[in-house]
């Protein structure tokens, strides 16, 4: 008789000083009909995907296992997830353990936070425990997160991202369902060793592609490809998060051996703590970064485009994406030819699709929406621009993250101002494939400048074709200043908001 497993996924990061509530609807947005997937749907959409589903769902297919789908959800980073959408995803996952699987699979991302539940993933896994004791589950985790005990305490197996961009979401699901059915046919017995440090690392520092993270994941890659472990994971945190989880982590599974995996937890953590001054990114004010642009402009013509990644509002940390101030100053200091979005204004787009190709009309873009928590108000910039293409804003992803997926965001236009192109959509979206620009017309290998809201998952496409990337401190809730809002819930001292915060660790 063939296995039974239960395969979903529910990932979102939820970036607490969003002023924007993430309701159930915004998980339906990869949906045909705009609703939560599920079945032989959800299989279809995502079965052969570069996701944590398609991961898991290639395990389980060649095992001629029978898989159900309860859900799989993903929604954009943004702000608290409302508790009606979380029931209702956690709802149908635990539903599903009832029917008595002989394991489940899990894609969770870490961060989500509802209304209710700091860690939304740990009282998943905590339902789901009370229901079903002794099921093997298996996890797989976003580089970004924030550990909790619930999570790792119910879980069987949990491996987390390698890189970033997030190239490996595939892998990761794989290295995680390849142990829990190691240890369903009696090859393994899995035990989990964790710790969470007190450092809030900045996201611009983490890449496990370069210091000071590489040597940390370096080494965490070679004890499991070595089998020192069975998997070894490190992550990043997510400093968006102001809740008790937030800090750099570690997770290690070892083979019936806590020992093993408490002392590669340790030597991860003493290694990431020895170097967290690294891990504080000194930023340039934004004028500076846009004039540093200006002066490159022209040897930039022949070698590719300067990339201005801002990443102040950037909606793949949970920014709204409708800060209009680099731009405004991109246009003060007379760059030319120069791509400049995505903006998310809906009603901009609805006049400018109204007005129809090659109408003139003068807009009030972006800057819709406050942001209290960080005390910034919103505040439009007044263009006059002709609509140059008007798209339904889907493409399929062909780059290297979240290959085989369809991007979404909405109805789309391509407004021209001077010398600037401005893409403005229905939906956020962080522009991590060549798709966002060539499915509207764009080239964006031939243009001079490319402003992006982004930080790190632009370079998994652009970094290839730039000349230069410059990171640009641009005003948002996705700030690298720290100072700019108050942390009143998470764990004190950190680091670096504490300079002599001692090195202490939370984990079993």
């Amino acid at each position: 008789m063939s296995p039974r497993y239960v395969l979903a996924e529910m990932m979102h990061e939820t970036n607490t000083f969003s002023p924007q509530l993430t309701d159930v609807d915004k998980f339906g947005r990869n949906s045909p009909n705009g609703t939560l997937l599920e079945g032989a749907e959800a299989i279809e959409l995502f079965g052969h995907t570069n996701t944590g589903f398609g991961g898991f769902y290639e395990l389980l297919k060649a095992r001629d296992a029978i898989v159900d789908v309860p859900v799989v959800a993903t929604a954009w980073p943004s702000g608290l997830v409302t508790d009606a959408a979380f029931e209702e995803m956690a709802g149908r996952i635990v539903d599903a353990a009832l029917t008595g699987p002989d394991a489940m699979f899990l894609a969770l991302h870490g961060a989500m936070v509802t209304q209710t539940y700091d860690d939304a993933e740990g009282e998943l896994l905590r339902r789901i425990r009370a229901v079903a004791p002794d099921m093997a589950i298996a996890v797989s985790l976003d580089f970004h997160l924030g550990m909790s005990p619930l999570l790792c305490a119910n879980a069987t197996v949990v491996t987390g991202f390698r890189t970033y961009p997030h190239i490996d979401v595939h892998e990761t699901a794989q290295r995680a369902g390849r142990t829990l059915l190691a240890a369903l046919d009696g090859e393994v017995e899995p035990v989990i060793s964790w710790g969470v440090l007190p450092m809030m690392t900045n996201m611009l520092c983490q890449t496990p592609s370069a210091q000071p993270m590489k040597d940390i994941m370096d080494r965490a890659i070679e004890a499991e490809a070595s089998g020192e472990v069975l998997t070894a994971s490190v992550f990043g945190g997510f400093p968006l998060s102001d809740i008790p989880h937030t800090g750099l982590s570690v997770v290690v599974v070892s083979d019936g051996d806590k020992t093993a995996g408490d002392r590669l937890r340790d030597e991860l953590l003493s290694m990431a703590w020895d170097r967290r001054a690294d891990f504080v990114f000194d930023f340039e004010p934004m004028e500076t970064s846009v004039a540093r642009a200006a002066s490159l402009g022209s040897e930039a013509a022949l070698n590719g485009p300067i990339v201005l990644a801002d990443h102040g509002d950037n909606c793949g940390a949970g920014g709204i994406t409708d800060v209009v101030a680099v731009l405004e100053e991109a246009m003060k200091q007379g760059l030319d030819d120069l791509v400049a979005g995505p903006y998310c204004d809906p009603a901009t787009v609805e006049l400018a699709t109204t007005a129809g190709g090659g109408a003139e009309i003068t807009v009030s873009l972006g800057g819709k929406i406050d942001m209290p928590a960080i005390g910034l108000d919103a505040r439009p910039l007044t263009i006059t621009a002709r609509v140059a293409a008007v798209s339904d804003g889907r493409y399929l992803v062909t780059g290297p993250m979240g290959t085989g997926t369809t991007a979404n965001i909405g109805n789309t236009v391509l407004l021209e101002a001077g010398g600037v192109d401005i893409l403005v959509s229905s939906l956020p979206l962080e522009p991590f494939d060549l798709g966002f620009y060539t499915h509207i017309g764009i080239d964006p290998a031939t243009r001079k400048y490319l402003l992006i809201k982004s930080r790190q998952h632009f370079r998994a496409v652009f970094e290839p074709i730039a000349s230069e990337i410059i990171p640009v401190a641009g005003p948002g809730v996705c700030s690298e200043d720290y100072s700019i809002r108050t942390f009143d819930r998470i764990r004190r001292p950190m680091y670096p908001m504490d300079l002599n915060t001692p090195m202490s660790v939370i984990g079993n």
